[in-house]
């Protein structure tokens, strides 16, 4: 057994040198992904002034909501818990939710409102910046929640992968606009939509499988 009263019974990580480097590994994944993220909303963010797309302004703002969702995560390892850990998958659960909502009232305004764009270049540019922002955080993620066994940072992960997918639908709007297509727009939206949606289940049974409280 222990040595009388210094056991930590409900450290949620191992033993305290691997509970540290747990730790470390799991705030570095997140702020890594976060940093990425919100360099690429950035680039974005300017990029929607000269454009002056809807679509565009709509991914800037999905993409900085997926860097936010970093946050939480960065808590949940710095307290080793794994009640917060699970609390803050849930919290990336509902994000990606959100986001399926945001590219369903997207696509019902391209397809009740068409509009034109313009700058087509720069547009498609903007795609592709997000679609590379988002899948270094999905392999940031993505790798550190495999090695740590954690599902939130695994679901997080998931999350920046699917962004990745509807940046790359800005790119795809681009070149509809450029060979006359408008109308192909929003039913890029649509089928985008159907995969967040998809992910967002796959995510959700992830989450709701792991550990409820701290062991």
């Amino acid at each position: 057994m222990g040595s009388g009263g210094h056991d930590h019974p409900h450290e949620s990580f191992g033993p305290p040198d691997v509970a540290l480097l747990a730790t470390r590994q799991g705030v570095r994944a997140t702020w890594v992904s976060l940093g990425g993220l919100a360099l690429t909303a950035v680039l974005q963010l300017a990029m929607v002034v000269v454009t002056g797309s809807v679509a565009l302004l709509a991914d800037t703002i999905h993409n900085f909501g997926d860097a936010l969702t970093a946050v939480p995560l960065g808590i949940a390892f710095l307290l080793r818990s794994a009640r917060g850990e699970r609390l803050a998958g849930m919290f990336v659960v509902l994000a990606i939710a959100v986001s399926a909502g945001v590219a369903l009232y997207e696509t019902i305004q391209r397809l009740l409102h068409p509009e034109h764009l313009s700058h087509l270049g720069v547009l498609a540019a903007a795609g592709v910046a997000g679609f590379l922002g988002n899948e270094l955080a999905a392999r940031v993620r993505l790798r550190g929640g495999r090695r740590l066994q954690s599902p939130a940072l695994i679901a997080d992960g998931n999350h920046a992968r699917v962004d990745g997918y509807v940046s790359l639908s800005v790119v795809a709007s681009a070149a509809c606009v450029w060979a006359g297509l408008q109308r192909a727009d929003p039913l890029i939206g649509l089928a985008i939509t159907l995969v967040i949606l998809r992910v967002t289940w796959v995510s959700w049974r992830v989450v709701s499988a792991a550990p409820a409280q701290d062991r």
